[in-house]
């Protein structure tokens, strides 16, 4: 392990993934994608069924417990895809060893836990990545520098919808889904990354006012709510969200109107451009139809393309995208919309630091 402000130069990058659970798939071949450069080297996890079958397909070492990883580890980074309750307390012992910590979505359920995190990774020296792969999806990707280049003008009026499902056995299938502690509801889990895009390609927002409910599960957070937000900027916007959606997940969208344009990115998770409208046209239009893809996974394919900056970072060729202080973009956003529901008035951003 090189020390933490020294870029990995000389041989791959090293990984150790905490938390064998639905993500870490991903992650095992984000890594795998990236072969030339970087390697898993440890994987953790408390359940001996899911440590088990995560040691037999990827060949490397198992820890019961992230103690034993972190002494024996030679990883440089130590990916947490653990219930995001767990993310904190993680992340400052990862960080404390001296090795890069990569957060999964939310990287807390709380905002002080957040700032801990930020300032533990400093203190320490080493970086915090926080996971935002759906950033990297094609069709936000143009989006994103169609809303630099300033092809909308002034931008009036965004609509993120998120018609999902999560049936009963989803919760059930674990003690810790459904809970405050470690997981947050249909925005803080299943909508995570869709609040992300509301300050990533807007820009920051002014307040929020919400409502929450949980309407059909039977679980301690909220299984759907709606939010009403305003930007600096003055745009103003709706947020739909809901795990009740029958039969199946339907829509993950987001919509802009503006002064010069009009676009709608929809399809089950952002994956289909359904609306390209400008004033001035431009060359890049033409790649519209060939962004859009076909989908059933509503976490996207954008980890490799997010492992690809995280390993250049560490081998000092870019600056990180998605560094803990951007994670407090979204995760601030978050806490600001449960505190509206809760409190029921307009809660103004920034919060209190």
């Amino acid at each position: 392990m090189n020390p933490p402000n020294i870029p990995i130069t000389d041989r791959k990058v090293r990984f150790a993934l905490v938390g064998c659970g639905r993500i870490s798939t991903n992650h095992i071949n984000a890594i795998e994608a990236h072969g030339e450069h970087a390697e898993l080297v440890d994987v953790c996890d408390t359940d001996p069924e899911a440590l088990a079958k995560a040691v037999k397909a990827t060949g490397v070492n198992g820890h019961a417990r992230l103690d034993h990883l972190l002494d024996d580890s030679t990883a440089d980074c130590v990916i947490l895809a653990t219930p995001s309750g767990l993310h904190p307390n993680q992340a400052i012992r990862v960080a404390a060893s001296g090795r890069h910590v990569m957060t999964e979505k939310p990287m807390a359920t709380r905002w002080q836990n957040g700032l801990a995190m930020v300032q533990a990774c400093d203190d320490a020296g080493v970086k915090l990545f926080v996971v935002k792969q759906n950033r990297q999806n094609a069709t936000l990707q143009l989006l994103k520098k169609a809303v630099d280049a300033n092809r909308f003008g002034r931008i009036y009026s965004v609509a993120v919808n998120v018609f999902w499902t999560r049936p009963q056995d989803y919760y059930d299938s674990a003690e810790w889904r459904g809970t405050w502690e470690f997981d947050g509801g249909a925005f803080m889990n299943q909508a995570s990354h869709y609040i992300d895009l509301l300050d990533w390609l807007i820009g920051p927002v002014e307040s929020v006012m919400a409502y929450t409910g949980t309407l059909a599960r039977n679980i301690q957070v909220e299984d759907s709510g709606v939010a009403a937000l305003r930007w600096r900027n003055g745009a103003m916007g709706t947020l739909n969200v809901t795990m009740l959606t029958y039969p199946k997940n339907y829509e993950g969208s987001i919509t802009i109107l503006g002064e010069k344009g009009t676009v709608r990115v929809g399809g089950v998770a952002v994956n289909e451009i359904q609306q390209w409208d400008f004033e001035d046209e431009d060359e890049g239009d033409t790649s519209i139809q060939e962004a859009s893809y076909s989908t059933t996974s509503v976490y996207g394919f954008g980890h490799p393309l997010y492992y690809d900056n995280v390993i250049k970072t560490l081998r000092g060729e870019e600056r990180a995208r998605t560094d803990g202080r951007e994670g407090l973009k979204s995760l601030e956003l978050l806490i600001a919309l449960y505190l509206s529901a809760r409190d029921g008035k307009r809660i103004a951003l920034p919060l209190q630091y």
